[in-house]
């Protein structure tokens, strides 16, 4: 496997981040960029002028990762030749989040299954409910296969989020990408680093990823009292205080955390990017600064105990509310990590609506994460 890496600005254009730059055709393009940079068709045509054989995969973030860089504003290019792998890719089309396991069942059938390795999936962060895409794709997926991925972002603004594949990003795209062949080793982790506080609260009505009942109480309303003054900076403010659920699986119970994307005063309801099951138990968290840095080296480390050599390219797809929180502190996650994976490994990703993985390297119950840092790594054997 090579890689080359580069950042645009808007001060200094495109400029090389990798030692030395790739001689060889990439069969991936991976493009990670603020909103008003993806949907302009220049940037395509730029990106497409350089690798003109290659596919090109763009979207929209709530802020990329190269290397150990944090930037908004800016295009992060992360360039890929396998020596060993076939890529293959479905895209399609999503309107209502009602589709989202529909959508993922297409995207999973349309992929070849002899040989397939592993899939990621990118998708737009506003228009699918995480939980049942996830859910569409695993189901059409050959046993032991997994996906990992993440729901793209647009800033703290959640207004439009952009996949792109050989084309200039649109809303309402999801792309799934598979991997083939017997010499890639693909290993992920995801970890958050938030604590619980109050009491646990039943889920009593809902529907998909709609909340509208805690223990039989209006839920924003409730939610509002736990957020006193930050209330008024709904939903905004909600990526500070996102819910932590117990979800039963085949592995059993599993904790995730559920990120708030929009509130309905009319209803006192709350949309969040994944399923919100009744009867599930819910609590309340708040970031503590510590333990969101521990969590992305945690992320990290579960990875490294796995891996049979150190990964040539790990993804990294963290979420919007640790980054709010973190602010001036942010890259101290992306810093964490190198120091687990050493000099040797390329860096690249962004900050999302959404995480999609397994969450350790040795299950193979993928769910959607939200205020986690989710990587998946690569390596060609």
């Amino acid at each position: 496997m090579k890689i080359e890496q580069k950042k645009w600005t808007k001060e200094g254009g495109w400029k090389l981040n990798s030692k030395t730059p790739l001689t060889e055709v990439p069969q991936l393009v991976l493009v990670f960029g603020a909103s008003a940079l993806v949907k302009e068709e220049k940037t395509f045509s730029d990106v497409k002028g350089a690798y003109p054989n290659s596919h090109i995969l763009m979207m929209s973030t709530a802020g990329e990762i190269l290397d150990t860089s944090v930037s908004d504003g800016t295009l992060s290019l992360t360039a890929v030749n396998f020596q060993k792998t076939t890529l293959q890719f479905a895209e399609a089309k999503i309107d209502k989040s009602a589709d989202s396991k529909a959508v993922g069942q297409t995207l999973a059938q349309a992929l070849p299954k002899e040989k397939l390795l592993h899939t990621m999936v990118f998708s737009d962060g506003l228009k699918a409910n995480g939980t049942t895409l996830v859910e569409g794709i695993m189901s059409q997926l050959p046993p032991k296969v997994l996906v990992t991925g993440g729901l793209v972002g647009d800033g703290a603004d959640f207004k439009h989020t952009y996949v792109g594949l050989d084309k200039t990003p649109t809303e309402g795209t999801i792309v799934l990408v598979g991997f083939y062949g017997d010499s890639l080793s693909v290993s992920y982790g995801s970890m958050g680093g938030w604590d619980v506080f109050g009491p646990e609260r039943i889920i009593t009505k809902s529907k998909e990823n709609v909340l509208y009942e805690l223990d039989q109480k209006p839920a924003l309303a409730l939610y509002k009292e736990y957020l006193g003054e930050k209330a008024k900076e709904l939903p905004g403010s909600g990526l500070l205080f996102p819910l932590s659920l117990g979800i039963s699986g085949k592995d059993g119970t599993v904790q995730v955390v559920r990120t708030l994307l929009a509130v309905n005063e009319a209803d006192q309801s709350m949309t969040f990017a994944g399923d919100m099951p009744e009867g599930v138990k819910a609590q309340l968290m708040k970031a503590n600064f510590e333990r969101l840095v521990g969590g992305a080296s945690g992320a990290a480390s579960m990875i490294k105990k796995e891996e049979k050599a150190t990964a040539e390219l790990a993804i990294l797809i963290s979420c919007i509310g640790r980054k709010l929180v973190l602010k001036e502190r942010i890259e101290e996650e992306t810093e964490a990590i190198r120091q687990v994976f050493g000099p040797n490994t390329a860096l690249a990703g962004f900050y999302s609506y959404g995480e999609i993985s397994p969450g350790t390297p040795t299950s193979n119950q993928c769910q959607l994460h939200n205020q986690t840092m989710t990587i998946t790594t690569f390596t060609e054997m």
